[in-house]
C-alpha cells in the first residue's frame, strides 16, 4: 500500500525529462537514437568557467554558502541587470537558486494562495502548469496561435484577468516556440498589468542571449510596472551550464525576502562551487555566447528548411532559443496499419519507435496539434533526424 500525498499524486511527470529518459534507456540497449527532446545546449561549458570552479575547490569553497547566494555573485548579477537589461536591482533584491525551475517555484510558493489564478500563455513551458497546481493555484491558459506567431495580444490578456488573478507568467524568447515578443508588443502587455492593482508578472528570460534578430527586452525595464515584475534568469542556456544548476531572480525586496525565507527552510544556499563558476560566467568576456548563438542561428535555418519539405507540416520560423514547433494536425487520425495517431504524444512515440528520433509531443506544452523539436544538436544529426522523420511520416495514411 502506498501512502502518497494528494500533492504528489496530482503532479505530472515532466514530459521533456520523460522522453529524455526513454532516449537514454534505448541508447543503453544499443539503439541509434537521435535525441531532439531536451532543452540543453550541446556545447561544453567554456574553459574559463571550468577553471574558476577548479580554483574554487582549491580555495576551499566547501562550507555552507549564504542562503541567497554569495555577496559578490549577487553584486555581479545586479551589475549585469543594470548594464544588459536596464534594470536596477540591488544585490539584496537578488536570490540565487538551484536553476531556473527552483527560482520559479520559490516565487510561486511565496506569492500564490490556494484558489489564486495564474495566467500562462500557451504554448507554455511544461513546468509552469504543474508548479501552479502544486501551490494550489488555478492555471488560466491564454492560447496563442501559429497564425499569430505563437504570441498573444494584450486584448487576450485583458480578457483573461479576473479579481482572482494574482500572477502572469511570461516567457520571451519562448520555450517551446522560440518566438520573441517585440518591445511594442511587450509594452502593451505591461500596460495591462499596470491597470490591475495587485497583479504581478513573472518574466522568464533564461533564453535572452539566444535571439537571432532584434533585441531582448526585459519586462522590468518598463519603469511603470517595475515594482510588479519578477525577473527570472540563470546561466544554463547562455553559458552551456545546464548541469551546474544556477538560476536567479531579481524582484521587489519583499518578494526576494520571502524567497530567501523559503529557500532557507528547503535547500539553503545552492552549491558553492557552481556559484563560483557562475560568477566567472557572468563577469567573463569570452566569445562563447557569440559562437553558440551563431551555431543556433545556422541550425535554425537548416532544420526549418528541411522540415518545410516534409509533407503536411506547418513550420513557423523561431526567432530565438533553440526550438521549433511544427503543427502536425495533418497526421492526426492517420495510421501505418499498426499505430493510429490520435494526438501529438502518439506521434512522438511513433517517431521514437519508427524513426529512432526523440522529440516531445505538444500536449504537455498546451499545444496538442504540435510537436517540439530541439535543434541543440550537430548539423549532421539534424539532417539525419529530419530524413528519418520524413521517412516515418510517409508511412502514415
Amino acid at each position: 500500500m502506498e501512502y502518497l500525498s494528494d500533492r504528489i499524486n496530482s503532479l505530472s511527470v515532466s514530459q521533456t525529462l520523460a522522453m529524455a529518459q526513454k532516449s537514454r534507456e534505448l541508447k543503453a540497449k544499443g539503439l541509434d537514437i537521435i535525441s531532439l527532446s531536451l532543452g540543453e545546449p550541446d556545447f561544453n561549458t567554456p574553459d574559463y568557467i571550468k577553471e574558476a570552479a577548479k580554483k574554487a575547490i582549491d580555495d576551499n569553497y566547501s562550507k555552507y554558502p549564504p542562503v541567497p547566494g554569495y555577496d559578490d555573485l549577487r553584486k555581479a548579477i545586479s551589475k549585469k541587470f543594470k548594464e544588459e537589461n536596464g534594470i536596477d536591482y540591488s544585490p539584496d533584491q537578488i536570490i540565487v537558486s538551484a536553476g531556473g525551475k527552483h527560482s520559479l517555484i520559490n516565487v510561486i510558493l511565496s506569492m500564490i494562495n490556494p484558489g489564486d489564478e495564474v495566467i500562462i500563455l500557451a504554448p507554455y513551458w511544461v513546468s509552469y502548469y504543474d508548479q501552479i497546481m502544486f501551490a494550489g493555484g488555478i492555471p488560466v491558459i491564454v492560447e496563442a496561435t501559429l497564425e499569430n506567431d505563437f504570441k498573444i495580444s494584450s486584448e487576450q490578456l485583458e480578457a483573461a484577468v479576473t479579481k482572482k488573478t494574482r500572477l502572469v507568467i511570461f516567457n520571451s524568447p519562448s520555450n517551446p516556440t522560440g518566438m520573441v515578443y517585440t518591445r511594442t508588443e511587450m509594452e502593451k502587455i505591461a500596460r495591462v498589468i499596470e491597470k490591475h492593482e495587485g497583479l504581478f508578472i513573472m518574466s522568464d528570460e533564461i533564453y535572452e542571449h539566444i535571439i537571432f534578430n532584434g533585441e531582448h527586452v526585459s519586462m522590468a525595464s518598463f519603469d511603470f510596472i517595475y515594482d510588479r515584475v519578477i525577473t527570472v534568469n540563470g546561466v544554463s542556456k547562455g553559458y552551456a551550464m545546464t548541469g551546474w544548476r544556477i538560476g536567479y531572480i531579481g524582484a521587489p525586496l519583499w518578494i526576494s525576502k520571502a524567497c530567501n525565507k523559503l529557500q532557507g527552510q528547503f535547500t539553503s544556499g545552492v552549491c558553492s562551487i557552481a556559484q563560483r563558476a557562475a560568477l566567472a560566467a557572468i563577469q567573463g568576456n569570452g566569445d562563447s555566447q557569440k559562437i553558440m548563438k551563431e551555431a543556433f542561428h545556422r541550425r535554425r535555418d537548416l532544420i526549418c528548411g528541411l522540415l518545410k519539405e516534409v509533407k503536411g507540416l506547418k513550420v513557423p520560423v523561431p526567432e530565438g532559443a533553440f526550438y521549433v514547433m511544427p503543427d502536425i494536425s495533418y497526421y492526426l487520425g492517420k495510421s501505418d496499419g499498426e499505430t493510429k495517431i490520435v494526438n501529438s504524444d502518439d506521434l512522438a512515440l511513433f517517431l521514437l519507435d519508427k524513426a529512432q528520433v526523440a522529440i516531445v509531443g505538444g500536449d504537455a506544452f498546451g499545444a496538442p496539434n504540435c510537436i517540439r523539436i530541439s535543434y541543440a544538436n550537430s548539423d549532421d544529426l539534424l539532417v539525419e533526424a529530419v530524413k528519418r522523420i520524413k521517412a516515418a511520416l510517409e508511412r502514415l495514411h
